[in-house]
């Protein structure tokens, strides 16, 4: 029996090629919800992926995404694929590997099996991916083609000048052992406290408030809150609200700490996805790096605002009795 995060996987025995039996997770998943009773409880989702390292002289192979919007960041990661319903996740692997860029393996070998926090996207995803070795066939070139526009070797990715995603960085961290300079991994807030924050603002600018809403790792609700910040614009009260979370955690003693906001601007600056232009927040937001050397490990995430009710209605509320006072 295998468990990820509270959820149990079933297993299968699989082989693949050049591997003896190895027991690995089939692709259900018995998913339970966030305890605690939360009228924000919503069901931790679960990904599985199958992903190549694939070496030469130069180094380890990774590829291009394509951006689909032309202002998205560009990203960079390992060959990756679904599952497919009927597949083993070798079989998976190969398939990937050639409909994406055109390499065909004679050698698909079992690496690793690893869990992780997804730090990025819309909504909070635990991992499992299952990693192969593989060899290819020939000294061809890869030819990207779907939902790849490029490729290259590296040999050091601290190093490379490429922006790899969340996932990619993290099995490139587990597998080699390496981490980037003044990156924090994924792995290390994998059983870390959550903190949801979120900022509102009566009129942009208007009057403002914070809430927070604090959760262990079995969902149990720590401290939740909020307060009256005074007038400030929406993007303001969204980077106070972080910046109350942060100190929050510090108060409680955390060292490890997921933070949650539904605003996508703070979660992607604070990751180094967006520059910041916007001279209001450039000193809360130097405020906040400061106050990061002082954990060992933090996540941001972006979530949705029906994910985020319980924040939210605490910094309503904080604006809302200040209203009635005056």
């Amino acid at each position: 029996m295998i468990f990820l995060n509270n959820h149990v996987l079933g297993i299968s025995w699989l082989t693949s090629v050049d591997v003896s039996h190895k027991i690995l997770p089939t692709l259900y998943i018995l998913r339970g919800k966030q305890a605690g009773g939360a009228p924000n409880e919503w069901a931790m989702k679960q990904r599985i992926r199958v992903v190549g390292i694939i070496k030469n002289e130069d180094g380890v192979l990774i590829l291009k995404r394509n951006r689909g919007r032309s202002d998205a960041p560009v990203f960079w990661e390992l060959p990756t694929g679904k599952i497919k319903f009927g597949e083993q996740p070798e079989e998976a692997m190969a398939r990937s590997l050639t409909e994406y860029t055109g390499y065909r393996a004679s050698s698909v070998k079992l690496r690793d099996v690893i869990t992780f926090l997804n730090l990025e996207g819309s909504s909070r995803l635990s991992n499992l991916y299952i990693v192969y070795d593989i060899e290819v066939i020939g000294n061809t070139k890869p030819t990207p083609r779907d939902r790849y526009t490029g490729y290259k070797y590296v040999k050091d990715f601290t190093t490379a000048g490429v922006r790899l995603n969340e996932a990619s960085l993290s099995v490139f961290e587990i597998i080699e052992n390496k981490i980037e300079p003044s990156r924090i991994s994924s792995r290390d807030t994998a059983n870390a406290v959550s903190i949801y924050v979120d900022g509102a603002s009566r009129g942009n600018p208007g009057p403002s408030g914070i809430g927070y809403y604090v959760v262990d790792m079995d969902g149990k609700v720590i401290s939740q809150g909020g307060k009256f910040i005074g007038f400030a614009t929406s993007r303001v009260a969204e980077y106070y609200a972080m910046k109350n979370g942060i100190e929050l955690a510090l108060e409680l003693g955390l060292k490890s700490v997921h933070f949650f906001s539904d605003s996508l601007m703070v979660v992607n600056q604070l990751n180094g996805i967006f520059s910041i232009k916007n001279p209001d927040i450039i000193t809360i937001y130097d405020a906040i790096q400061k106050l990061l050397s002082n954990f060992d490990s933090v996540s941001f995430t972006h979530i949705s605002r029906f994910e985020n009710l319980i924040a939210d209605s605490e910094a309503n509320h904080a604006i809302d009795d200040l209203l009635r006072k005056h």
